[in-house]
């Protein structure tokens, strides 16, 4: 077998396990070992959604019935989301327009992330309840949504540390939140994406047994294994490793 699939699969595996940890599906991990890599282009972002519905569907699935994805919440990030995220999925754009500012941005999410940290039980028990504002919600989950579209990511990248920075759910609950989040996006950026263009390759059967694995390991430290400072510090590496790469694409 192809040992830059071998390959692949490995650092799939690995990628699976530390974002879905804290939520995540991967996409932006996915896709920037497939570029190191050299795999086609038409191929990566198509690629990296399919393997971030099967990560993300696992992942809501078990903070589902652990009791950390309330609906009420999750609904008016997607009713934006999803559309928004459906139709920039078919839009092509120069990576200069968005790499450099996103990896900006991403940076300073980390570093607000690893700074609350050891905050973090204090903030959660501040947090407990409460309910995300509509119009606030119906916003940025449309921004996040074109977001997603454009870059072949879920979205939760974005979405987990504007939950934490404004407060407006616990780690835990913000994980379950984006994971459900991450799955609606990333089933329409992929319908959208096939539809305008891109392949899938032979070897995804690999690669999704690969991340499955990945993700049963990841969302049981999630869900069970990390406290709440330890899992911030788990989505500020997500962060540093999703921005490193916008830069270094860039």
């Amino acid at each position: 077998m192809n040992e830059t699939i071998l390959l692949l699969a490995l650092l799939f595996l690995l990628v699976a396990t530390l974002y879905s940890s804290v939520g995540h599906a991967g996409a932006s991990g996915y896709i920037a070992a497939m570029a190191l890599l050299s795999l086609a282009p038409e191929q990566i972002r198509p690629t990296a959604l399919a393997l971030n519905l099967l990560v993300g569907g696992i992942g809501l699935f078990r903070f589902w019935r652990a009791g950390h994805v309330r609906w009420r919440n999750v609904l008016p990030f997607v009713v934006a989301s999803a559309p928004a995220a459906f139709l920039a999925a078919g839009v092509t754009l120069p990576k200069e327009s968005y790499s450099v500012l996103l990896g900006l941005v991403l940076l300073a999410a980390a570093a607000g992330v690893f700074r609350h940290a050891a905050h973090a039980e204090e903030e959660d028990a501040v947090a407990v309840d409460r309910r995300v504002p509509w119009i606030p919600g119906l916003l940025t989950g449309g921004a996040i949504g074109v977001l997603s579209g454009l870059t072949g990511t879920g979205g939760a990248i974005f979405l987990t540390p504007l939950l934490l920075f404004a407060r407006w759910m616990p780690t835990r609950e913000a994980s379950g939140t984006s994971v459900a989040f991450v799955w609606i996006n990333s089933l329409t950026a992929l319908a959208g994406l096939l539809r305008a263009t891109g392949t899938l390759p032979t070897a995804l059967p690999l690669w999704l047994c690969a991340v499955a694995v990945g993700a049963l390991i990841g969302t049981q430290l999630g869900l069970k294994w990390l406290p709440a400072k330890g899992l911030r510090h788990a989505l500020g590496v997500v962060l540093l490793v999703a921005a490193g790469k916008l830069l270094f694409a860039a």
